[in-house]
């Protein structure tokens, strides 16, 4: 078993890849579902792992939720990991050879699907995410969204082996989180100019960025998903700002 290490993830309505996700961390004795008001029967799947420590509480922003699940770990050593997120056997096997130090933070190498389909290009290859770090000497920054792990001062190791993740598994997954992803984005930024027309350019810019520019044509029909997605995701950010800036 990996003792040092506890897994934390939070999740809302997260039925659909859950159990894969802890079937694939098995060898961990300490894992942390933290619910924020799932719906869907994501609690029962937790509930059947004894390795899971099932925590139900309140979201408050990407950052700040992920600090407040991380609190709930028995290890300070903390791998942050997505209810859609499974890691690889190699992975998980080079994490046990590992002397983590506490002077680094560590990162791991995604690789992202459409349902079952690798995505190559769009900008979803090659990411590379900081996941695992001592909660004594760091945390997450307070970001409603794109949050991160604070590294300044640190080395950043990266970690062999993979994260697949399963983000989407139908249109509808894209359109439930644009909505999400961009009504937390207008109320990070409440004081961010934003005007109709910059919603349209900034949508336009995205398409042509994700399709264009980071050959996302060459993921076929996904391709033009993912990039018409990142398009709507930046229309409404701004657009939600806003009108969130209309009411002030």
């Amino acid at each position: 078993m990996l003792d040092n290490i506890s897994v934390v993830i939070i999740v809302k309505d997260g039925g659909k890849t859950i159990e894969k996700t802890l079937n694939a961390l098995n060898q961990f004795s300490d894992v942390v579902v933290y619910d924020n008001g799932s719906t869907d029967n994501t609690i029962e799947i937790s509930k059947k792992f004894q390795n899971v420590n099932l925590v139900q509480g309140d979201f408050t922003g990407f950052g700040p939720t992920k600090n407040k699940a991380a609190t709930y770990a028995i290890n300070d050593w903390i791998l942050i990991l997505d209810s859609d997120e499974v890691a690889d056997d190699n992975f998980v096997n080079y994490l046990k050879s590992q002397h983590l130090n506490d002077q680094s933070v560590y990162m791991v190498n995604m690789i992202s699907y459409y349902k079952d389909i690798k995505i190559k290009y769009s900008g979803w290859n090659n990411e590379k995410h900081v996941r695992l770090y001592n909660r004594k000497i760091t945390q997450y920054n307070s970001n409603y969204v794109h949050e991160d792990i604070e590294i300044d001062g640190f080395e950043v190791v990266l970690l062999q082996g993979d994260i697949k993740h399963y983000s989407y598994h139908d249109i509808h997954d894209f359109i439930v989180k644009l909505d999400r992803y961009s009504t937390l984005f207008a109320q990070q930024n409440p004081n961010k100019y934003s005007s109709p027309t910059k919603a349209i350019l900034n949508a336009g810019f995205s398409f042509f960025k994700t399709y264009i520019l980071k050959r996302g044509f060459l993921d076929g029909y996904v391709g033009l998903v993912i990039a018409f997605s990142h398009m709507a995701t930046n229309f409404y950010k701004y657009i939600k700002l806003y009108e969130l800036n209309q009411k002030k």
